[in-house]
């Protein structure tokens, strides 16, 4: 095929997809998206035959790496079996699947509802929370994402929801976020009295504890800008919530199988909680799947009350074949151990960058889910773009995602944040070469630092 041929080809994939479909969370007019013909590992390839590193997993969901053959493979075999059935019928991969989930999970948690994706996983969360509490106010922190269902989206804190958030469900209560590197109670976590919990146990008081059915905590922090929790933070909410009967709900839709190093981010805190949503990692974005796992406790409580829940597409087989392969591989490559490697030798060599690139204000990682935080100024933490930055607030970032881009990168640049996330196959000589991109777009970054 000659060069000309695939410009053509490129061009009418592109203005197909501009003419005919809508785009998420953007302006539909100016978009400059990549035509992406295959993957490979950590690699994406347009039809112009250019590679970018994916530092971001797609959106921090492809864990196992592009174009696994194996999936492809487990896929097919189920869809020559039978492609669909009730969730009233069983498969051999919904059960199988459903036993590898209660080996990996902390210990009491066996049982799990197949949804279709992370946002209707929290959505079951929270109506299995008032069903077996009879309670019905759910608290939730400000900088955490949910989902995009309007349930989901209201547990959100994310600022995505304000244009749609008159008709948020009601009874879901915010609190702050511990947000050390900008502690809303201006503390330092080396000599704070963890003021980030007694807030939320003051807002369960304020609420009424007897009302209060869950707690929503992300594992780890994600898209909000990987915000670190102080390390015995999440133990002392667990402990609040046991101190007044309320249910810990883990969304570890973004922080599962392996992306933190662990196969759940409770795992680094040896937190269990009472239920757990998950999505994304379960078949790394390969097929649609999420599910929500419960606690023993929980699960017998409805051997003889309804479950009122319930989806077309629960447990769909082989979406059940796609997760139980994944999971497979996960284990058969060691991938959630070189997690945690690949995690140390990213912290250790953007220390590095730290020393070259006054822009970076902060670096928070577990594993593999990392953000830097660029700043204008270090002292004063002016951040390169603010909180829900409007587009003529983007302009610095915009030339740095662009220039990521242009160098052959595809990751998640938001706000002041650029996010580093590679698939859990990365090897070091994949992440000197991303880390290698990102450094010399931050020189764009530091020319604005002051």
């Amino acid at each position: 095929m000659s060069q000309s041929s695939t410009i053509s080809e490129t061009k009418e994939i592109v203005q197909n997809n501009l003419d005919y479909t809508l785009f998420s969370w953007s302006k539909q007019k100016g978009l400059d998206p990549i035509a992406v013909k295959y993957g490979a590992g950590v690699y994406l390839y347009d039809y112009d035959d250019k590679r970018y590193i994916d530092f971001s997993s797609g959106l921090m969901n492809v864990n196992i790496g592009h174009g696994d053959q194996r999936v492809t493979d487990a896929v097919a075999k189920q869809m020559q079996e039978v492609s669909y059935i009730t969730p009233g019928c069983v498969t051999k991969a919904r059960g199988e699947l459903g036993k590898k989930l209660a080996e990996i999970t902390p210990a009491g948690l066996n049982k799990t509802l197949f949804t279709v994706g992370g946002a209707e996983a929290i959505e079951n969360a929270i109506k299995l929370a008032r069903l077996y509490t009879g309670r019905h106010k759910i608290i939730t922190r400000y900088r955490a994402f949910h989902g995009a269902s309007y349930g989901a989206m209201t547990a959100g804190g994310d600022p995505r929801k304000l244009a749609v958030d008159a008709q948020q469900i009601p009874n879901i209560v915010h609190v702050e976020d511990p947000y050390c590197y900008r502690c809303p109670w201006g503390k330092e976590i080396t000599s704070c009295n963890r003021e980030c919990v007694s807030h939320v146990e003051r807002v369960i008081e304020f609420e009424g504890p007897e009302n209060v059915a869950a707690v929503i905590m992300e594992g780890e922090s994600g898209s909000s800008g990987c915000i670190k929790y102080p390390p015995d933070y999440l133990q002392k909410i667990r402990a609040v919530c046991d101190k007044y009967c309320i249910l810990l709900i883990a969304d570890e839709v973004m922080s599962g199988f392996g992306r933190t190093g662990k196969w759940f981010g409770v795992n680094n805190y040896e937190v269990v909680p009472d239920m757990i949503a998950i999505a994304k990692g379960i078949t790394s974005g390969y097929l649609p799947l999420g599910a929500l796992i419960v606690s023993d406790k929980i699960a017998s409580y409805f051997d003889d009350k309804v479950l009122w829940l319930g989806l077309t597409y629960s447990a769909h087989p082989v979406c059940c074949a796609a997760g139980l392969e994944v999971v497979n591989i996960y284990e058969e490559e060691n991938m959630i151990e070189n997690a945690a490697e690949m995690g140390r030798y990213i912290e250790q060599q953007v220390e590095a960058l730290k020393l070259k690139h006054p822009s970076i204000g902060d670096f928070r990682n577990t594993g593999l889910l990392g953000c830097i935080e660029l700043v204008k100024n270090r002292a004063t933490k002016e951040p390169m773009a603010p909180f829900n930055a409007k587009p003529n607030d983007m302009a610095i970032m915009n030339k740095v995602a662009a220039k990521i881009k242009d160098l052959g990168m595809y990751t998640f640049v938001r706000w002041n944040y650029i996010f580093v996330a590679p698939p859990l196959c990365v090897t070091k000589e994949q992440v000197d070469e991303g880390l290698a991109i990102i450094s010399e777009a931050l020189l764009i970054a530091d020319s604005y630092v002051y």
